[in-house]
């Protein structure tokens, strides 16, 4: 490597544990949701470093993204911190430290004790390339040699999402969309379309290289938080049949893809090879739907948005 390569992941060795420390310890709420996002940006880029750009591309949208407008959501509806918490006792601090001294030898011990680095299953990926229908080994793992975790991964984010709809208060009509400020209703008009563009690219691209409904799906679902954000389409509803079939959509296409093959004597998610790629393409289009919904189901949006957060607790109280 080179001395900028050195010197980069110099600067993130020392930043990630740094940032990640600050947020832990830091009592102002703002600062703390600040400084998460700065680890998630940073972290997008170690990944991209380690050579996992496709574990970069979701951290970058979901893990930084998404997550942090759910923190920002969250600070506007609990408002500032009433009380700081009191400081550890003297003692209390030094188990700690003593604690998180030995899991970090305990960590390097482990490091340092693995065996040389081998392949693993990596030639048993490439040698069936062919037959799975795309080009890229991690979309062949995900949606072929290991269907079976992928379709049980969107069925637990379905229900997830179904259980966060059933905590959350019945929606509100939303307020006047002017109170959300001429600047970000007019962002949004010139990035939806771009975000739409960029997510069908990266659906294309995910058979051949990084990419895939998961990174489209995210880049949609941003899209969806940042059109709630400037109140120019209603939050989604549970009852809306547009909803239910976004949400369906993904789950049930991977599921009649995944059990078809029974009908030729196939085993389950066994894909004829003349027809893996088409099949495959289908799926995560249709996962790319369901998974914009479903990240656009958790955003907090209900209730009116010109509320503030202290009208929202007294009404809470109430």
């Amino acid at each position: 490597m080179s001395g900028v390569d050195w010197a980069m992941d110099g600067i993130l060795a020392c930043a990630l544990p740094f940032l990640s420390w600050r947020a832990l310890v830091t009592d102002d709420p703002p600062k703390a949701v600040v400084l998460f996002l700065s680890f998630g940006l940073l972290s997008a880029l170690a990944w991209a470093r380690l050579g996992a750009p496709d574990v970069a591309l979701v951290e970058a949208a979901v893990g930084t993204g998404f997550t942090g407008a759910l923190l920002m959501s969250a600070l506007g509806w609990i408002g500032p911190a009433e009380q700081a918490p009191p400081p550890a006792s003297r003692h209390r601090r030094a188990w700690l430290s003593l604690l998180l001294a030995g899991l970090a030898l305990l960590l390097g011990a482990v490091v340092f004790s693995l065996p040389d680095p081998s392949r693993g299953l990596s030639d048993e990926v490439l040698s069936h390339l062919a037959p799975a229908g795309v080009s890229y080994p991690v979309t062949a793992v995900l949606l072929n040699f290991r269907g079976y975790d992928t379709l049980l991964e969107i069925a637990v984010l379905l229900l997830a999402a179904i259980g966060v709809q059933a905590q959350l208060r019945p929606a509100m009509e939303l307020g006047d969309a002017a109170l959300a400020g001429p600047m970000l209703p007019a962002l949004v008009r010139q990035l939806i379309p771009s975000m739409i563009l960029v997510a069908g690219y990266l659906l294309w691209r995910g058979a051949m290289a990084p990419g895939g409904a998961f990174q489209a799906g995210s880049i949609l679902g941003g899209g969806a938080i940042l059109l709630l954000l400037a109140r120019t389409v209603p939050p989604p509803c549970m009852s809306s049949t547009v909803v239910r079939a976004a949400l369906l959509v993904g789950p049930a296409c991977f599921l009649a893809v995944a059990v078809a093959p029974l009908l030729a004597g196939r085993h389950v998610l066994e894909y004829p090879p003349a027809w893996a790629g088409t099949l495959i393409v289908c799926v995560e289009a249709a996962l790319t739907i369901s998974i914009a919904m479903i990240l656009a189901m958790f955003f907090p949006s209900t209730g009116r948005l010109d509320r503030t957060g202290e009208q929202a607790r007294q009404e809470d109280r109430t």
